[in-house]
This record gives C-alpha cells, structure tokens and sequence, in this order.
C-alpha cells in the first residue's frame, strides 16, 4: 500500500507531526501542501493534516479538498489536526472537511501542537496571553495519538 502524508502548516508543527506519522508508516512519503501536490492515482492511502487557527485550517489545505474531494473518496483516508484547543476538535473537523469525506475516513484526529512565542506575531502573543494565562512555549503533541493514528491506518 503507497501512503502519502500531506499537510498545511504555518509554523512547522503539522510537518512535525506528519514526519512522525510517516516514521510509523513503511515507505509513505510527505509532502507540503504549498508545492503541487503528485498525482493521487499513485497512492492507495491518504493522510491529510492541517494546522488549524482560530477554528479553520490552512488555506492550502482547503484548496487541496476543493480540488481533490471526489478522488478522496476512492482512498484510503486519514484526517488530522495540529493545534492546542482539544476540546474543539469535533466541531473543527465538522466545519472543515466535506461531511461525505468524514463519513468515509478512516481517521479522524488532532493530535497536538506547539505555541512557540519567539515565532508568533504580537498579536498572537497577545491572544495566547491572555487565553493560556501566561503565553509560554507550550508543546502538546501527543506521540501515543500518533502511533494510534498511525497504526489505524496501516490496519
């Protein structure tokens, strides 16, 4: 079975994540959603992942789903998310993925993220200030969600 990890990420915790994935998964490649992506009729299996901001994900990765949803359907396919606010994560999958391609996933995850204030905008400091109570590096990837993620795929 050929995988492919796609993602769409603004500072580099998604490509974190699918990088993790992909280790977990024998020969499955990556690939950043900001280059074309390679044709999906060369892989059995897809894995899409998007850091997700104030509820949305990453304009790529919309564009991806509005040019590839009806191929999606014919695959093997796995869905996640990088961000901090776990509690959100129904709703985000339900107001970002085609509710036909949810149907039919195979996963369906958020998996964690990082907040690393040296990358950040002020304004980002300011709001994960004020929302987390201190704005600090925080890292909540979760490896164990991974290797679940990554097995149930394999499945």
């Amino acid at each position: 079975m050929k995988t492919i990890v796609l993602y769409a990420t603004k500072y580099g915790a998604t490509r974190e994540i699918a990088e993790r994935i992909a280790a977990q998964i024998d020969g499955a490649i990556i690939h950043d959603l900001k280059s074309t992506s390679p044709p999906l009729t060369e892989f059995d299996c897809v894995l899409l992942g998007s850091a997700l901001y104030a509820g949305s994900i990453r304009k790529e990765a919309k564009a991806f789903l509005a040019a590839h949803a009806s191929e999606l359907q014919g695959k093997k396919v796995g869905l996640f998310l990088s961000g901090l606010s776990a509690g959100e994560a129904e709703k985000a999958f339900n107001s970002n993925f085609p509710a036909e391609l949810l149907q039919t996933a195979r996963a369906k995850e958020l998996l964690g993220g990082i907040y690393d204030p040296k990358q950040a905008g002020a304004a980002e400091r300011f709001i994960m200030k004020v929302i987390t109570k201190g704005g600090a590096y925080t890292d909540t990837i979760d490896n164990e969600k991974i290797k679940v993620f990554a097995e149930t795929m394999q499945a």
